[in-house]
This record gives C-alpha cells, sequence and structure tokens, in this order.
C-alpha cells in the first residue's frame, strides 16, 4: 500500500473555512497518514471537445483583386496607356482602376485573367487587336493580422491562398514566452474552433485550416498565468499563480475564504488545455482540507466555482457560471468562449 503524508497549515488551507459549521479546524503541523487509493480528491473529470464545422474547402487558386491592390496594366506597343506613368494603378475603395481612354474600369473581386479579358474587350473600342497584360505589383487587399508573440508581427499580406502553418510562417517564429495553448484563430470577431497547439506540437493536420482575408492569429504570452475563483468566496476574480503553481485550497484562500457557512464542497473547475479540447473536473474540497487527500494542482486558466448550494448536472453548474464568465470572456481561455459563450450571448 503505497503511503502519503499530508501537512496542513492555519495560514494557508484552512482559513478558508473560517465560519464553516461542517469542518472542525485540524491544528498546525497535523500529519495525517493517507493510503493510496485515496489520496486523490478528483470526484468525476470529463473530457470536453469542440469540433469544427468541417468546413475546410480548398479556395479558389486564383488571387482575386481588392481595394489597395496595385496594378500593373501593359498594353503591346502602347506604354502610354499603362496609367500612372507606367507605376500602375491602386484599386481604390470603390474596386476600380483608372486608365487612359477607359476611365473608371471595375476590377475587385476578379481574378487577373478576368481582368485582362475585361480590359481587352475594352480596349477595343479604340485599339486594333489590343494584347494586354496585368499583374498585381502590390498585395494590399488581403490582410493576416499576426499578433502577440510573433518575432515579426503585424499586418502581412497574402498573395495567395495559404493555410494555418503557412500564416504562422509569416511570422518568423515565435518567441521563447510564447503560450500556444492559449493561441487563437479569430475570424469575423469570432473565434475559431482551430487548435494552433496540436497543430505545432502534434502535426494534427486536421488543425491546418485555410485562412481568409482579415483573420487574426493571435499568440499571447506566458507571463500572466491567472486562474479565476467565483462562487461562494469572499472576494472572487482572476488569482495569480506565483512561479506558475497554484492549489486549489491556496486559490480558495486567496480570494478570501469560503463567504458563507453554506457551499457545495464538491467544487467546479473547468479546465482549458487547448482551444478544442477542455476538462470538467468535480474535486471534493473538504476531503483535501480534512487531510484525506493530496491537494489538487491547479493549471494555468482554470475556472474555480464554488457553489453557494448543492449543484446536481454539470449543465446546473455551467448555468451558474454563464453570467460571470460573461463578464470576463476577454480573458478567458479560448475554449471556454467557444464552448460555452459563442452560441449563448
Amino acid at each position: 500500500m503505497i503511503r502519503l503524508f499530508y501537512v496542513i497549515s492555519l495560514t494557508t488551507a484552512l482559513v478558508t473555512l473560517n465560519g464553516c459549521a461542517t469542518y472542525t479546524d485540524l491544528p498546525a503541523g497535523t500529519s495525517k497518514e493517507i493510503d493510496g487509493n485515496g489520496a486523490s480528491p478528483i470526484v468525476t473529470k470529463e473530457s470536453v471537445m469542440v469540433r469544427g464545422d468541417g468546413t475546410n474547402d480548398i479556395p479558389t487558386t486564383d488571387y482575386l483583386v481588392g481595394p489597395g491592390d496595385i496594378l500593373s496594366v501593359t498594353i503591346y506597343g502602347r506604354s502610354d496607356l499603362a496609367g500612372l506613368g507606367g507605376k500602375g494603378s491602386r484599386v481604390d475603395v470603390n474596386g476600380t482602376i483608372q486608365l487612359p481612354l477607359l476611365g473608371s474600369i471595375q476590377v475587385a473581386g476578379l481574378s487577373l485573367q478576368q481582368i485582362r479579358d475585361r480590359l481587352q474587350d475594352a480596349f477595343k473600342q479604340y485599339l486594333r487587336d489590343p494584347s494586354v497584360v496585368v499583374e498585381v505589383v502590390e498585395y494590399k487587399s488581403h490582410p493576416l493580422y499576426l499578433l502577440g508573440q510573433f518575432k515579426q508581427s503585424g499586418t502581412h499580406y497574402m498573395d495567395r491562398s495559404i493555410n494555418l502553418l503557412q500564416g504562422l510562417a509569416l511570422g518568423s517564429g515565435l518567441d521563447s514566452t510564447a503560450n500556444l495553448r492559449g493561441a487563437r484563430l479569430l475570424r469575423d470577431k469570432k473565434i475559431m474552433p482551430v487548435d494552433i497547439y496540436s497543430l505545432l506540437h502534434d502535426g494534427d493536420q486536421s488543425q491546418n485550416v485555410w485562412l481568409q482575408p482579415g483573420d487574426t492569429i493571435y499568440v499571447p504570452d506566458n507571463s500572466l498565468q491567472n486562474v479565476f475563483v467565483f462562487g461562494a468566496v469572499k472576494t472572487p476574480g482572476p488569482i495569480p499563480m506565483k512561479n506558475g503553481q497554484l492549489t486549489l485550497h491556496q486559490a480558495v484562500a486567496s480570494a478570501g475564504g469560503l463567504g458563507s457557512i453554506s457551499y457545495d464542497k464538491n467544487v467546479r473547475i473547468v479546465r482549458s488545455l487547448t482551444p478544442t479540447r477542455g476538462e470538467l473536473i468535480v474535486v471534493d474540497l473538504d476531503k483535501i482540507l480534512a487531510g484525506e487527500a493530496r491537494p489538487f494542482i491547479l493549471m494555468e486558466g482554470d475556472i474555480v466555482y464554488v457553489p453557494k448550494s448543492l449543484v446536481g448536472t454539470w449543465n446546473e453548474a455551467i448555468g451558474e457560471m454563464l453570467p460571470t464568465l460573461h463578464l470576463i470572456s476577454g480573458i478567458l481561455n479560448p475554449f471556454v468562449q467557444i464552448k460555452y459563450l459563442a452560441d449563448r450571448w
């Protein structure tokens, strides 16, 4: 039989139970013997996955011109008709370019071949058998935003259809403080169910989605590591992890301890592993504080909820958490936002 010894300190764990009528404080320095079978405080653990919508069709291979792009239009034998002194014509906000003889020509949303055909037909009014060549001098209409811990963060422009790996490569790599578990792909102000961590660390090519113009890839740093404690505690909110380490009873104590004599000992923990994988964990807090189980180690981004009364199913627990999760959604890990907040608010 495996035997463990667990020392309780009044200055850490037991301060969380001030006023609790169902628990008797242990003296400081108490040593209790725990056998290996009863050492874990976990009551239940459930893995949760977020699935993508399955729409990752290969985009068209043709680059579609848009506002901001600069086009070079060359007509064989007529250099005077190239526009802007041969430097090219910028597509304006209306999606048009200005050319001699033709004036405004709509080009946005068209491929180079389609633009060439359109210009060739238009120039036939003035020239006999015009031979037109259209090229992109500068790509400016398909931005990709790389934010966070990239070596070259900022706005990059796609000159073709690229996937997530190719988009990450535009940032010339990540620095040593990158937190890939919190990395996310944002599209139309929503976090996409894409696991950048699994793509880079496990080679999961199912996460190598095609990017769209306007996408943002954000990779946070690992310097600010917090857990979030709320429910039946005196001062709910984010709790910093000193040196990246924190136990459940330390987190509850840091949140001011239990604020009521009435609480559910089965603490709920929502854990984000990656943007698409998480865990729902129920931990017996009283068992830890009674010295009957070893401390429960928290992970960065854990959401700790101490119910004020008995809670049945996880659906009920999530329902109680949602108002608070919504208030702090901007600083939560992407898994929680995708799974529980995206379609509810």
